[in-house]
């Protein structure tokens, strides 16, 4: 039997792994280069493991294929304070027949893989090969008749069956369209005749910008490649080599009539909820989370995405996040856009599923991708007045720290001292500041008058209008300018203020402005810290001189 102390360490570490904010769940993906492929070719599976190191059992793959190669890296991200450990393993396969096939799931630690469907194709005849038998080109287009502005895959093969020492692989831009090479180029084998190659793929993004026929130009290849022991007899070893691929001629369609606008070409979208809450509060956050992911087309073509409409609440969007990818030599883009819902009454509302037209270029035809109404049941939340209120007093009582969830009621030890040394400070602090900043008294009423006129004055009308429609940046601005006189900054706008809660609402706008935190709960911390207007610290005027001056006042001349 284990001692006393041992089980109490275990179920330590076991809480602080199971609370620990930047520790991520461990999970496992899998997916491949390209899909299909045709017998003979090479498919790189990379499975990506997030919070587990184990290494992939590879045993389930041998049946249908061949392993050819194996690779694996390690990867740090830190991504809001949170920190996840990725570790990828990159095997490359070879199908050892044609047909639908699987790539079964796979044991990675505890955890499995999701099975991959991989459709291999026969193997195309030696005849349609370009080139010699040493080194030749290869073009594929994922659509022969795209429409306008339609985005279109472009893959260029170069399989080379010698060693080569440099080269130099081009495919020029054709009239009327845009062509943009995209990722890196991607190196495999095949077998072909019998004969093993080298395979480097490089992939485009082709736009075509005008109906009617469109000539890709045929690629080239200008490089040298290493001899054999004849070549090294006579000259240096190495030989010119030069090929040249084979144009590709498409027919592009035009943009049909009554199409929807904005037009967006696309094979498939699909959009879903990845994070749907089912209850709220009023005045709290509710985040929503959608994702889409659009089948050919790129960043650069997606319309801007709406807000939901939520009546009885306030949306406010955060920046979409996206991922371009290429998909069985087709351009994806997945994006995730995410909203906070601050509901201004109890009771049940809807969000408003969230619609985006399209066209269908595989029927030629339009339509549309939308989400379905989610209700959400809000609960009453908490008045803003007692949120706002603090208790009356002295200003070092009101700034003493209350006691943390591990510390006792009874408990005496250092930190009330610390907490009375806190407040002495602070008020030394605020005092210096203060005097720092009076100015010396004007010499007549209109100069007073000139210098208050010349300052930027805001009311708590103005800060509402700010935490409704403006940007994190002007509600500052607005805050500062609240005061008299106005703040240079949020750190003298602190010192000024008196309610606990207003102060520690001004600290979640500036952690929301320079170091990542959530925009719409620091919103929210303000509409009730402000809901009745700032309350400033109460300075004492400075007493009244013992002695009267040396020199009298001009007033008194």
């Amino acid at each position: 039997m284990k001692p006393w102390w041992s089980r109490m360490l275990a179920a330590f570490a076991w809480m602080v792994l199971a609370g620990a904010p930047g520790i991520a769940l461990a999970q496992v993906q899998a997916r491949v280069d390209r899909n299909p492929i045709d017998l003979g070719d090479t498919v790189v599976l990379s499975i990506q493991s997030t919070g587990a190191a184990a290494a992939p059992d590879l045993g389930p793959l041998m049946q249908d294929f061949e392993l050819l190669d194996q690779s694996s890296g390690r990867s740090l991200e830190m991504v809001n304070g949170v920190s996840s450990s990725r570790v990828i393993h990159q095997i490359t396969l070879q199908p050892r027949r044609d047909g639908n096939l699987v790539i079964p799931a796979l044991q990675v630690g505890t955890q499995r893989t999701a099975p991959i469907a991989l459709t291999v194709r026969p193997a195309p005849p030696t005849a349609t090969r370009a080139g010699n038998a040493d080194v030749f080109l290869e073009t594929e287009v994922d659509d022969a008749s795209p429409f306008v502005q339609q985005s279109v895959g472009v893959v260029l093969r170069l399989f080379y069956g010698v060693p080569l020492v440099s080269g130099e692989l081009d495919l020029d831009a054709p009239d009327g369209a845009i062509l943009q090479k995209v990722g890196d180029d991607v190196q495999g084998s095949q077998q072909i005749n019998g004969r093993r190659y080298n395979l480097i793929e490089r992939r485009y993004l082709l736009v075509p910008e005008r109906s009617g026929s469109l000539t890709l130009p045929a690629p080239r290849f200008n490089g040298r490649g290493a001899g054999g022991w004849f070549d090294d007899l006579v000259g240096s070893g190495r030989r010119e080599l030069r090929v040249a691929g084979t144009p590709r001629t498409l027919t592009v369609q035009p943009q049909p009539a009554g199409a929807p606008q904005p037009w967006l070409p696309l094979r498939d979208l699909r959009l879903r909820y990845v994070g749907a809450p089912t209850a709220a509060r009023v005045g709290e956050a509710a985040t929503l989370v959608v994702e889409g992911v659009a089948q050919g087309a790129t960043q650069a073509q997606l319309p801007e995405m709406p807000a939901p409409s939520v009546p009885g609440a306030q949306v406010f969007a955060e920046p979409i996040q996206y991922d371009e990818t290429f998909s069985g030599g087709t351009p994806q883009v997945k994006w995730t856009q995410r909203y906070a819902v601050v509901p201004d009454r109890p009771g049940r509302l809807t969000v408003a599923g969230l619609g985006i037209p399209w066209w269908d270029v595989a029927t030629g035809t339009a339509k549309m991708a939308r989400l379905p109404d989610l209700p959400l049941q809000v609960g009453a939340g908490v008045p803003a007045s007692a949120a706002a209120a603090a208790p009356a007093g002295p200003a070092s009582a009101r700034t003493v720290t209350p006691a943390g969830p591990d510390e006792g009621v009874g408990s005496i030890g250092i930190w009330p001292w610390l907490a009375v040394a806190f407040a002495v400070l602070w008020l030394i602090t605020l005092l210096w500041a203060l005097q720092r900043r009076r100015a010396p008294v004007p010499a007549s009423g209109h100069a007073a008058a000139g210098q208050v006129a010349g300052s930027t004055r805001h009311a708590l009308p103005d800060l509402r209008r700010a935490l409704d429609t403006g940007s994190l940046d002007e509600v500052g601005e607005v805050l500062r300018g609240m005061a008299t006189p106005p703040a240079a900054d949020l750190d003298e706008l602190v010192l000024r203020l008196q309610a606990p809660a207003q102060r520690d609402a001004v600290e979640q706008l500036r952690r929301a402005r320079w170091a990542g935190g959530d925009g719409g709960a620091a919103r929210q911390a303000l509409r009730a810290a402000f809901a009745e207007g700032p309350r400033w610290v109460e300075v004492a005027e400075s007493p009244r001189a013992p002695l009267p001056p040396l020199y009298p006042s001009p007033e008194r001349r």
